[in-house]
């Protein structure tokens, strides 16, 4: 999707901005902006991977009681 639109630039306080058109409107509130040349790059955020965030947590040592767990019962699917 290569969609081109032209907007105009405001000040918002000391800052410069623009608005993004509705059909253009991002999922929640943080965008990651960047510079490549005369670019201005907006996207959204990577998000973590569960597993980088699993692999900082530390274990627990705790002991876990035993759970009676039987498996269960076998079920007739054509009844």
């Amino acid at each position: 999707m290569n969609a081109v639109r032209h907007v105009r630039i405001f000040k918002n306080g000391r800052s410069r901005a623009v608005r993004i058109p509705m059909d253009w409107d991002f999922f929640g509130d943080e965008l990651v902006m960047r510079q490549d040349g005369e670019r201005v790059i907006l996207e959204r955020p990577q998000r973590e991977r569960l597993s980088d965030i699993l692999a900082r947590l530390k274990p627990i040592d705790e002991e876990w009681p035993e759970v009676d767990d039987p498996p269960p019962e076998p079920v007739d699917a054509f009844d």
